[in-house]
């Protein structure tokens, strides 16, 4: 048994009670069609997520892309899929039929996944890979035009069906302040949790989702008499550009080559490796093909469950004083202006949390042991982690209510900015003590010279450590950012408003390639203190703006 698998069968043992947990609470304690909106997301997540685990890896592998360029595809990608949540909440608030919005984004989504599905090489007459002319071109194109086609139809899902959620919560506390105070006070207590168990099903998909690319992948690799290395594809461009054939190339070679391979010449092993390697990524997308299918029925069959805003406010019409008007008009203001100031902090919190899909994704790759747990696996101890730990926090902030301590919103999310710079301070810490210089430079070195400069990969307690923090801090800011932005949303903005939380996630993502540029210009000491820095002034100026935030959110 691979050790792989072994990871995903006890990760899934462990999630188990977990998982009955989270289903029981939801239907003691909150509106019932949560865990309907929520396993609505777990599907979509986890095709999602099968995309975010390989996407910088698959791109330089089968391409030959350098990291940076390869990152900065991956970037705008992630910005579409961000930012085009805006044109999602707007077409929902305009229509009011986020139903419907939701159902045609994941069509269109299924749709750019059966794209990424096919297996499309650019090859000479003799079968060699091309590094360039028009077929790569176009197959890169495609590729490109596929990711766009995923991003609209997320941007066409995501946002609306945090609406929903947000509009289930308003209906949950309605229907509790018919019974007095205490019933309101409690049903409005619910909210934040109700969106940590929201978002915990999205990462019971991203859990399982790291797991499907490296298994298809490795399975192709062995039918064809071939092992996995994660620096061999890279290598086997280089030699196909330049016909350099370094001593780490050799070395390379010698460990991915089985018995039962027909080795005829290098230039046909290495189009052959890199055809089979990303085949097997290829192949992964059809499970996100089929994720897309699932999540369909699941919403259809339980959408009776969820708010239809068109169906119930457009029989609400209700006359105000030119008074009342200005008055309303005042506190829509104030509620704006505190959106935009936590989504500033935003911003800078995605910049650095997404480069678990970037600079941890290459530090993986070049400065980890992964020899037997593939790079992309190490993706899933986010998921995993949010699924073990939200319980535990939901615990902690409900003791703390109960005693009359609880902590806001804004300063939850004030917290979780210090632990993410906790994260990369202790990335910088490792990278000092091991001396550790740019990823350009340490990925040239073969075994002879990584021994000459006392130089070694890091163990895989590293990335344990740094998932773990990075977790923590997601979870005092993801879902509760969700919470904040339902409760400051003006009703008549709700999907407009969950749009612009997803827009300041677009430009955080749009600025996550400057991870592997530092990474690979720099000793990565340097670029861990940037995202170290970057989290802890966040932090700061959240803390000097939440005594504000916290009267315009009572």
């Amino acid at each position: 048994m691979s050790t792989a698998l072994l990871i995903c069968i006890i990760g899934t043992i462990v999630i188990i009670p977990f998982l009955v947990y989270y289903v029981r609470e939801a239907k003691l304690h909150h509106p019932k069609g949560l865990i309907a909106a929520a396993l609505s997301n777990m599907g979509e997540r986890f095709g999602y997520y099968i995309m975010n685990a390989v996407l910088l890896l698959f791109l330089v592998s089968k391409f030959g892309l350098p990291d940076g360029t390869a990152g900065i595809i991956y970037s705008v990608f992630y910005f579409g899929i961000y930012v085009l949540s805006l044109v999602g909440g707007i077409i929902a608030d305009k229509t009011q039929n986020y139903n419907k919005t939701i159902q045609w984004g994941l069509i269109i989504m299924a749709i750019g996944y059966v794209v990424m599905a096919i297996p499309l090489f650019s090859k000479t007459a003799e079968g060699a890979i091309l590094d360039s002319g028009a077929g790569w071109w176009a197959i890169l194109i495609i590729t490109c035009m596929a990711l766009l086609c995923i991003a609209f139809g997320n941007g066409l899902f995501k946002g609306n069906l945090q609406a929903i959620v947000g509009k289930l919560y308003d209906e949950f506390e309605a229907e509790a302040a018919k019974k007095g105070p205490e019933a309101l006070a409690e049903a409005k207590d619910r909210r934040d949790s109700g969106f940590q168990i929201f978002y915990v099903f999205i990462n019971i998909g991203g859990f399982f989702a790291p797991f499907i690319a490296p298994f298809l992948r490795e399975w192709w690799l062995k039918a064809h008499h071939l092992v996995y290395n994660a620096d061999m594809s890279g290598l086997c461009h280089q030699f196909l550009a330049n016909g350099e054939q370094t001593q780490k190339f050799t070395e390379t070679m010698a460990a991915v080559l089985q018995p039962g391979y027909n080795f005829t010449d290098t230039a046909a092993f290495c189009s052959d490796y890199i055809t089979v390697f990303n085949q097997g990524v290829h192949f992964s997308f059809i499970a996100s093909v089929l994720a897309m299918a699932i999540s369909l029925i699941i919403f259809l069959t339980n959408k009776y469950k969820l708010p239809q805003p068109a169906k119930k406010e457009a029989v609400q019409v209700v006359e105000y004083t030119a008074e009342e008007k200005q008055a309303m008009a005042k506190e829509i203001k104030q509620r704006l202006y505190a959106l935009f100031a936590v989504l500033g902090i935003a911003v800078f919190f995605w910049f650095s949390f997404h480069q678990n899909g970037q600079s941890l994704s290459v530090f993986a790759r070049d400065f980890v042991q992964t020899e037997k747990i593939a790079p992309e696996i190490w993706q899933a101890l986010n998921p995993f982690f949010v699924i073990v730990l939200t319980p535990i926090i939901m615990v902690i902030f409900s003791s703390l209510a109960r005693r009359g301590k609880s902590i806001s919103t804004p300063r939850k999310i004030a917290l979780g900015m210090a632990i993410a710079g906790c994260a990369y301070l202790f990335l910088m810490i490792i990278s000092i003590v091991n001396n550790y210089p740019s990823g350009t430079e340490f990925r040239a070195m073969d075994l002879a010279q990584m021994a000459a400069a006392g130089l070694s990969k890091a163990a895989p307690w590293v990335l344990l450590v740094t998932y773990f923090f990075l977790t923590v801090a997601e979870l005092f800011i993801s879902p509760l950012g969700l919470s904040f932005v339902s409760k400051v949303a003006p009703r008549h903005m709700v999907g407009l408003c969950q749009g612009l939380w997803l827009g300041a996630t677009a430009l955080g993502n749009l600025l996550i390639w400057i991870g592997p540029v530092m990474y690979n210009a720099w000793p990565i000491k340097y670029c861990w203190a940037v995202f170290a820095g970057v989290c802890f002034l966040s932090m700061a100026v959240m803390l000097g703006m939440v005594k504000w935030l916290e009267r315009v959110t009572e």
